[in-house]
């Protein structure tokens, strides 16, 4: 089932048509025919009717559900299968009502499915990147000058960070991406996330922005001189990571509207999944992501200030 082509959503269906063909994938993808008990690793563990386990050592039942984004949901897999399939391939996201209207669930379920599935995607926003790589920083938010006169933010112009959150982005050129929500934008703070994900014999570009000054100091640093009008000098430009922006704030503007900063990474390590798997088949994406469910978000924890 693993090698199997579904390149569509008809072909997502007919390949997955029923609960059991998409509890036989997922069990494939997570285990390969050795079934390891979530409690224990290395106890034995004794196959039970219904696709359920036990494990030996902890005496404990468990099925391929256990322990991933799809435990203790009502929601059956196709549904679940089908919602991963949508959120991956549309290049700007699906929100959480349209989503609803797609699988049939409430907008609740839904926006509480999506949110599972993005607390996933950071497998693929930890990458370390080399060579050529291009470094910008951006802030997320709402311009004052558009917001009513009751809700404008006194002395939020710039780079202040009282009504937006600033991002640090970093491209590695034909490559993959990193995405970070931070504090500030400020010198010791670009120096400590630049330093921890690109490689020292990297060439690093950026603006002209004073929170880069450090970078000459680890790497070949080269500047490109915004506030002078200048977007190109020969290879040296952070065109790769602006255009990644711009598709980031046309996403969250046109189908998500709004991002809160408590949930803002997650919205990245969405965004950052679908650029580091562009170039990708659908069904190797899908699979990339089934592969990596093991990281449960409950509703309280999403809920909880």
């Amino acid at each position: 089932m693993i090698n199997k082509d579904f390149n569509s959503i008809i072909e997502l269906l007919q390949a997955f048509p029923y609960e059991q063909t998409c509890i036989d994938h997922l069990e494939q993808l997570r285990w390969n025919g050795h079934v390891v008990s979530p409690f224990d690793p290395n106890s034995k563990v004794y196959n039970c009717q219904g696709n359920k386990y036990k494990c030996k050592n902890t005496g404990k039942y468990f099925n391929v559900r256990t322990a991933t984004l799809f435990d203790n949901t009502k929601v059956k897999l196709q549904k679940w299968f089908l919602a991963i399939w949508l959120v991956t391939s549309h290049k700007k996201g699906i929100s959480s009502l349209q989503l609803a209207k797609d699988i049939n669930v409430t907008q609740k379920t839904a926006w509480f499915m999506l949110q599972r599935i993005r607390n996933c995607f950071g497998v693929e926003n930890n990458n370390e990147l080399g060579n050529e790589v291009e470094v910008d920083e951006t802030f997320i938010g709402g311009k004052n000058k558009n917001r009513h006169n009751s809700k404008k933010v006194k002395n939020s112009q710039g780079r202040s960070v009282k009504d937006k959150t600033p991002v640090v982005g970093m491209v590695e050129r034909s490559g993959k991406l990193v995405a970070i929500q931070t504090e500030d934008t400020n010198l010791e703070t670009l120096t400590y996330e630049v330093a921890k994900r690109v490689k020292v014999n990297a060439s690093v570009f950026t603006d002209e922005w004073v929170g880069y000054n450090n970078l000459s100091k680890i790497y070949d640093h080269f500047v490109i001189k915004h506030k002078a009008g200048e977007y190109v000098r020969g290879m040296i430009h952070t065109n790769t990571i602006e255009g990644f922006w711009s598709l980031l704030k046309r996403g969250i503007v046109g189908i998500y509207h709004f991002t809160s900063k408590k949930h803002l990474q997650k919205y990245l390590d969405e965004f950052a999944f679908r650029y580091n798997t562009r170039n990708i088949e659908e069904n190797a994406r899908f699979n990339i992501m089934l592969s990596n469910t093991e990281n449960r978000l409950t509703y309280k924890e999403l809920i909880n200030d």
